[in-house]
């Protein structure tokens, strides 16, 4: 019951949402965004914390005014997500400005392929509708939601925009494989890639703190030949900005593991400065830095000893990297 209720009003936004007026669904999301804040919720005390360590020079009435337009900006993925699919392809042209395209354009024209991969900033669905509309239509992960209709139905919707999208299920394995396909046949695979704080994630250096991130975008890379290609988004008033960072290249020496942890924190290097400039368009509403998680306990003998038996492959292979949305 629960999970038809909750596709039944992700349906009924969704369809309504197309057919209002512009001003009148950007006031409705405003007022829903304004209305959380007020809240105070789990999740926007969240999104204060992340937000404290980009700007720690902020009091705390600066800082409650940057998770409003933190609040606003997230809402307002959300609104053009719903609209998108009855964009025409020059709005979608017109209210995406991207610079550096000539990095993605080599890498493809090239033959080598490319992984973009971005953090969860701005709005990775119209930026992705934007270069698929370029020619580049591309393939993605996203992780399974519940319910399952409302995860085919986002599925539908994305690949209606040019993406191919493979559902990450409880072993990536297959979807690392496809992916790998992909990049060695010269295509384009978008990954977002700022969060993951399980084991197999590469500790990183972010805003002077250790978090993790996902090593598959640039264990790809290694394992295919490439380009790795960080980007960055914010908006602009109207317009979303992208930004195609130059190619972030494997250190000729070191072992792979070691190469793979350069890469990561090379991206995260290019995503800390674009985030600082526009921290209110970092839609990270999770815990992010490592000092956030709560306490383990430390494992059993019996468990501990299960998990040494297991091969290295399983415990430590290359893990998928998130979802491509929210």
């Amino acid at each position: 019951m629960k999970d038809r209720l909750v596709y039944s009003a992700y349906a009924l936004g969704w369809a309504a949402l197309k057919h209002l007026p512009e001003p009148a669904a950007r006031g409705l999301f405003d007022g829903i965004a304004d209305f959380a804040w007020r809240k105070r919720g789990k999740r926007v005390l969240q999104l204060e914390a992340n937000l404290r360590r980009v700007r720690p020079e902020l009091d705390e009435a600066g800082l409650r005014e940057l998770s409003r337009a933190g609040m606003r900006s997230y809402l307002r993925y959300w609104m053009e997500s719903f609209r998108l699919s009855v964009w025409s392809r020059e709005r979608v042209a017109r209210d995406c400005r991207v610079e550096g395209f000539e990095h993605l354009r080599e890498a493809m024209e090239s033959g080598r392929g490319a992984v973009i991969t971005l953090p969860h900033s701005g709005n990775w669905d119209l930026a992705g509708a934007w270069v698929a509309l370029e020619g580049y239509p591309f393939t993605t992960v996203a992780e399974r939601l519940k319910p399952e209709r409302l995860f085919d139905r986002f599925v539908a919707f994305r690949e209606s925009l040019g993406m191919e999208v493979l559902a990450l299920t409880g072993s990536s394995s297959s979807v690392v494989a496809t992916l790998a396909q992909r990049l060695r046949a010269g295509r384009l695979v978008c990954l977002v890639g700022d969060r993951d704080l399980s084991e197999a994630g590469i500790e990183v250096t972010f805003f002077g703190e250790a978090t993790r991130m996902p090593a598959g975008p640039a264990a790809l890379c290694q394992r295919t030949g490439a380009a790795l290609l960080p980007v960055t988004m914010w908006y602009d008033g109207p317009v979303l900005r992208a930004r195609i960072h130059p190619e972030v290249l494997v250190p000729a020496e070191g072992e792979r593991k070691e190469k793979t942890g350069v890469m990561v924190q090379a991206m995260a290097d290019v995503w800390e400065r674009g985030i600082r400039e526009h921290p209110e368009d970092w839609h990270m509403l999770q815990r992010f830095w490592l000092a956030d998680l709560p306490v383990r306990e430390p494992a059993e003998p019996a468990a501990a000893a299960a998990s040494a038996a297991r091969p290295d492959a399983e415990r430590a292979g290359e893990p998928a990297t998130e979802a491509s949305g929210p």
